[in-house]
């Protein structure tokens, strides 16, 4: 498999991929490493993730390094990432002995209850190029700290930081036999699910994630699924300050080029404010800094797939013939590189496919509404549920609004936001499932149920 550099179109490596019949002896492998995992304490497992947080932490420039090589992020964006998915570990050593603790419900009288919790046993985890060490972390350390073995296929975007992520755990004290990296494309995807894993956990696209349903569904074993996203921001008349409003909005929809889940894919604003908005935004967006991301200041770098430049293409070529206007970018840069310029559109309509369909990309919607109501129905009006927004001054305003979404999660004055307190989960065609929180400790566990009877 060639690991192409997206900024430059070089290739910077070939990886072996794993074929079905390494698949098995891995697999095989984990099975027997995982019964003597989970008879280690918590408190020791934990031990060897905090140790990798450190070894992570210890290499930090050369992680950021590789992760902006294979797929374009920014490197100040890399070391963001690497420094931020500090926190789920954190998250972790502060609950989950708490947790992942028998629990007693009932101690007096003749019969006991008690609950335990045990692991489902082998993971796999297919996992996403656009937030490796965020989405990753969301789904393997939370996996082994409950006592699981894990099967880990990086996408094939992010194959040399998934082999990183198995070195490093080796290092910190995990055995072998329990944390396994699998390198290949959708083929090798397809193998995992023909396997009897005890869970399957996937990040990514919502047709890959429905496929992945349907094939495994006759296992009846736990599957999560967080998949994308077209999430809304409204701005209400209210808003205390309009151009820092636009200027959080910016970063919400083109942060790491827009190839975020929860990015901010679409944005209605109150027609009272809404020139004054757009010109903010615009200004803001013309700011940037595109180009060679191994430059500290660049905020725009290369699109990771290729292919997902022509998505663009069509969204704004579409966009224009119903209506909107360009203010900013539109097209592919040229020369070497998957360069895409930051691209906003206005005067918009959910005529439009930049309104409707997913983006994943540097390109964004402004529609101008009337009132509430307005903006409620718009932003309801799609197949996903992941996270909505809503800026303005006055908090029961915009929580009466973010109490109609039908989204995992919703923001007030704020974007683009995951912490490991709060679940992440999505609805719709958003995902199935949760992680992070006392919940995604939870999600990696199965009770048994104690009736103890003294006579």
């Amino acid at each position: 498999m060639k690991i192409k550099n997206p900024a430059t179109g070089e290739i910077i490596a070939e990886l072996d991929e794993d074929r079905t019949e390494e698949v098995r002896a891995k697999l095989q492998s984990l099975r027997q490493g995982q019964r003597a995992w989970a008879q280690i304490s918590v408190r020791k497992r934990l031990a060897c993730i905090e140790r990798f947080g450190e070894l992570v932490r210890q290499n930090s420039d050369e992680l950021a390094a590789i992760l902006t090589a294979e797929t374009g992020k920014p490197i100040q964006q890399s070391h963001n990432e690497i420094i931020g998915a500090q926190n789920r570990i954190d998250h972790l050593k502060a609950n989950a002995e708490k947790w992942l603790a028998d629990e007693t419900l009932v101690d007096t009288g003749a019969t006991h209850e008690r609950i335990s919790y045990e692991p489902l046993g082998v993971i796999a985890n297919i996992s996403a190029w656009n937030f490796p060490y965020n989405v990753g972390y969301n789904v393997f350390l939370y996996a082994l700290v409950a006592g699981n073995a894990v099967m880990y296929k990086p996408s094939e975007y992010a194959a040399l930081t998934g082999k990183q992520f198995e070195k490093y755990l080796h290092l910190a004290g995990i055995p072998e036999n329990v944390f396994q990296c699998v390198v290949g494309d959708g083929k090798l995807g397809q193998t995992l699910l023909e396997e009897n894993f005890d869970g399957y956990w996937f990040t990514g696209s919502y047709l890959t994630g429905r496929h992945i349903a349907t094939t495994i569904a006759h296992k009846l074993v736990p599957l999560q699924l967080e998949l994308g996203g077209k999430d809304p921001l409204y701005v209400t008349d209210d808003v205390t300050d309009v151009k820092q409003a636009a200027i959080n909005a910016a970063e919400g929809a083109f942060y790491n080029n827009g190839q975020s889940c929860c990015a901010v894919e679409r944005i209605y604003v109150s027609e009272k404010i809404y020139d004054e908005f757009v010109a903010a935004f615009t200004a803001e967006v013309k700011s940037y800094t595109i180009g060679n991301p191994l430059k500290t200041d660049t905020f725009i770098g290369p699109m990771t797939r290729k292919q997902q430049v022509n998505v663009l293409d069509g969204q704004v070529k579409d966009a224009l013939k119903n209506g909107a206007l360009l203010k900013n970018g539109g097209k592919a840069i040229e020369g070497k590189g998957n360069f895409y310029e930051p691209t906003v559109l206005i005067n918009c309509s959910h005529a439009m496919k930049v309104m409707r369909d997913e983006s994943f990309g540097p390109i964004i919607g402004i529609q101008k509404v009337a009132s509430d109501q307005e903006a409620i129905a718009l932003m309801q009006d799609t197949e996903y549920g992941l996270t909505a927004s809503v800026f303005s001054s006055n908090e029961e305003r915009a929580l009466q609004i973010l109490r109609e979404m039908d989204t995992g999660t919703v923001y007030w004055n704020c974007c683009d936001r995951v912490s490991p307190n709060v679940p992440w989960s999505g609805r719709k065609n958003s995902g199935l499932g949760t992680t992070l929180s006392s919940q995604g400790i939870r999600a990696f566990v199965q009770p048994k149920s104690y009736h103890l009877r003294f006579s």
